[in-house]
């Protein structure tokens, strides 16, 4: 198809190249983030809380059974989207969020709450395993980690956009129904610039690997290839390589530390350090300004190298030595400007880490069968889901016998020594040619 194709028909014939192919990438990208910024609920959620008189065990029980409905949906769509294109689901799915978000302001029962956060839930599920799938197609590799370092943006910035709306507009209209409108319309008017912007791969073109500018040229160049259907289930396929779900489950521990942050980021300062709950909240949001920051320049670094292995590890390294440190901090009186920086260095490496563990491992999955992306990230996204279910069993009974302090240090440690050896099981160079030929003589 070409740009000014039918509007029904979503499906590109020639890869994308130029200005074109950016826009595409940007589309996929604001995907992720208006799916990950319309489950977002922690700014309004004291006062929901309080007018729905809903405890935190309950909601405790409820966000474990949000996580569980994203993990299946991403392992339920990931296959289908490989199999019949990313955009047929993608797109229903970001509108049914839209109702879904407006409906959370007329919400008056807990098991309102639970129905319409379930199926949030489930939308960001499938958002994930589609949108990585769209990022891969439409990023070659020689700029793939800065394009998963934006793509990132969606979990990540979300919690940005979210908690500055909320800043912003509650004292103003002085009720947490205001969130839900606005972000319904967010929703709404973002889904619509998707509809009418956002394009498929051919089945072809997603089978084929593109390295650099100069392979779409290459590509585009041949002649049309007759299409094959995929045979048997392409789950079963992803699963059967052995280093592609080790390697997630190593990254998905590695990212307790992350997970943790993000759920008790806040709780951790006021009780191991005794800042007040604004300060804390201050403090915690510098973990994030690095952390999107270090995604992009590792990004950037390992596309500029092609060795995102490298980079990765020295993050990773760097990460473990310096948690020695941080968690010697732990009940000691620490000023807040230079918990600001403690707090800055902790989440920047940990984007140093993560950056480009998402190119490596989408061009893992290219290497094995480049048609499988979407079953491939499915998988990650169920897996990196579970991972903080399991840690919400666990941390309370840590936290209580230890101390925050125990729980930190029991994260970093089943991180790192659990996702440091599964690294070396990922397939890709250590070093760029010419130093692999220096070692070699």
């Amino acid at each position: 198809m070409s740009r000014g194709g039918a509007f029904l028909s979503r499906r590109l014939d020639t890869y994308p190249t130029g200005g074109f192919r950016i826009w595409l990438l940007f589309i996929a990208i604001l995907a992720n983030f208006i799916a990950s910024y319309e489950s977002q609920i922690a700014p309004v959620l004291p006062l929901l809380l309080n007018d729905l008189h809903m405890d935190l065990h309950q909601y405790g029980i409820l966000s474990a059974i949000c996580i569980l409905a994203a993990a299946l949906s991403s392992l339920v769509f990931g296959p289908l989207a490989d199999r019949h294109g990313r955009v047929l689901f993608l797109v229903p799915s970001l509108f049914l969020t839209a109702v879904c978000v407006y409906g959370m302001a007329f919400v008056e029962t807990i098991s309102q709450l639970f129905v319409l956060r379930v199926v949030l839930s489930f939308v960001d599920g499938v958002a994930f395993g589609l949108t990585a799938g769209l990022v891969r197609d439409f990023s070659p590799r020689m700029g793939r980690a800065l394009a998963y370092g934006f793509w990132t943006f969606g979990p990540v910035g979300s919690n940005f956009f979210a908690a500055a709306i909320a800043g912003w507009t509650l004292p103003i209209y002085g009720h947490w129904q205001s969130q839900f409108y606005i972000a319904g319309t967010v929703a709404l008017v973002s889904s619509l610039v998707i509809l009418f912007t956002i394009r498929d791969l051919s089945p072809r073109l997603r089978a084929q690997i593109i390295h650099s500018k100069e392979t779409m040229k290459e590509i585009n160049k041949k002649a049309a290839l007759d299409e094959k259907k995929e045979e048997g289930s392409l789950m079963l396929q992803v699963l059967k390589v052995p280093h592609l779900w080790l390697s997630s489950i190593g990254i998905s521990l590695f990212l307790l530390t992350y997970f943790t942050m993000a759920s008790f980021g806040p709780k951790i300062l006021v009780d191991s350090f005794g800042f007040e709950a604004h300060q804390a909240a201050g403090i915690s949001k510098y973990f994030w300004f690095l952390n999107l920051l270090t995604l992009l320049v590792a990004g950037w670094v390992s596309d500029r190298l092609q060795l995102r292995k490298i980079v990765s590890l020295t993050g990773a390294v760097l990460f473990a030595v310096y948690m020695i440190y941080f968690v010697s901090l732990f009940g000691t009186d620490v000023s807040e400007g230079a918990m600001i920086v403690y707090v800055s260095i902790l989440g920047g490496l940990m984007g140093v880490t993560y950056g480009p563990w998402n190119a490596l491992f989408s061009e893992n999955v290219e290497d094995v069968k480049a048609s499988l992306q979407s079953s491939a990230w499915g998988l990650h996204g169920a897996i990196i889901r579970v991972v903080p279910v399991i840690m919400n069993l666990v941390l309370p009974s840590v936290v209580a016998s230890g101390g925050w302090s125990t729980w930190v240090a029991v994260a970093v440690a089943v991180g790192v020594i659990i996702y440091i050896p599964l690294l070396f099981m990922t397939k890709g160079p250590w070093l760029s040619k010419k130093q692999a030929e220096a070692v070699a003589q």
